[in-house]
């Protein structure tokens, strides 16, 4: 399967191969259904950012895209393989990073590093893995035992054991939790530099600013994606408006308003309220009787994606398991 990707009319459309083309995936643990019917397509050398509150069914989809879960019900391909009848194929070409660091703390950078070669069978795993030791910067590290390395430290040392195989495909479960934003940052340029070798990349993230590094995202919310797309697609499938308002007693501002059916959401960022209403003339009904007042000043911004976020994050009740 190909995507087009190019200009309409008579311009000559480049056909992008997917990485990923699966739908209906559904997954159910017992009576609850974990994943519920998604459908996603994913071209190659695409970064695509997963988001949602924990337990939204976003590991368990990745999991069953990489051939590690069977779904119950749905259909589909990664890396040209059928899920279900070529799992074991799909699993050869991924590199999965997990939340929690899960390599050998009493052994050195280098040492995980010619167990992790062992395990996937790799010929000349020396080259490879002084290759990724230079790439990641580890060389000076790599006798330094792993259990005294910084969150961001074991963070490379992770992605380097990941790639060791040369993988099209690379599944990062939350893979920046608890490091620091500097780290973060390296991090999401080394995940560039892979994308631009055409390794798509699938991460969970709680992060706006990590969202909005990837090509596109896709919002899960109990099983049920409720957006994806492009930054500025999110936004604009939330049909949001939004007002800004500056002043003091934000929090009794935002008490008050919320109470109004037109108020989707209010919430304080430092010294501002962002208020936001999908239909805008009863949303700046709404804000009306405020207006007035000396100590605040209005103002109508662009919506941005945390506000979506935290729109998308009040429509979760309506979505239910099964």
């Amino acid at each position: 399967m190909r995507a087009n990707n190019g200009e309409s009319g008579g311009a000559v459309k480049e056909e992008v191969p997917l990485a990923i083309d699966v739908h209906n995936l559904t997954k159910r643990f017992g009576k609850n259904t974990v994943v519920n019917r998604i459908n996603l397509v994913v071209p190659q050398g695409k970064v695509y950012g997963f988001l949602g509150p924990n337990g939204s069914g976003k590991t368990t989809t990745i999991r069953m895209i990489c051939g590690l879960l069977t779904p119950d019900e749905g259909e589909g391909t990664c890396l040209g393989y059928d899920l279900r009848k070529e799992s074991e194929n799909i699993r050869k070409n991924v590199g999965y990073m997990t939340q929690r660091f899960s390599f050998w703390e009493d052994l050195t950078i280098r040492e995980n590093l010619n167990f992790a070669g062992k395990i996937f069978g790799i010929k000349e795993s020396r080259k490879r893995i002084q290759y990724a030791l230079q790439k990641l910067g580890l060389e000076r590290r790599a006798d330094q035992l792993a259990g005294s390395l910084s969150g961001g430290w074991k963070q490379r040392l992770a992605l380097a054991a990941c790639t060791l195989h040369e993988p099209k495909l690379l599944l990062l479960d939350e893979p920046t939790a608890g490091v620091d934003p500097k780290a973060r940052r390296e991090f999401w340029d080394e995940i560039h530099q892979l994308a631009s070798q055409r390794i798509t990349v699938l991460v969970s993230t709680h992060y706006m600013d990590e969202a909005e590094r990837c090509h596109a995202i896709v919002y899960i919310a109990n099983g049920n994606i409720l957006s994806q797309g492009t930054v500025d697609d999110v936004i604009s499938q939330s049909g949001l408006s939004t007002w800004v308002v500056g002043g003091k007693d934000l929090v009794s501002l935002k008490e008050e308003l919320i109470k109004n059916p037109a108020v989707m959401t209010a919430a304080v960022f430092g010294e501002s309220l962002h208020v936001s209403g999908v239909v805008a003339e009863e949303l700046e009904a709404a804000i009306e009787p405020y207006k007035d007042r000396k100590d605040l000043s209005w103002s109508r911004e662009e919506t941005s994606l945390e506000d979506a976020f935290i729109y998308y994050n009040t429509l979760i009740k309506d979505y239910k398991k099964g």
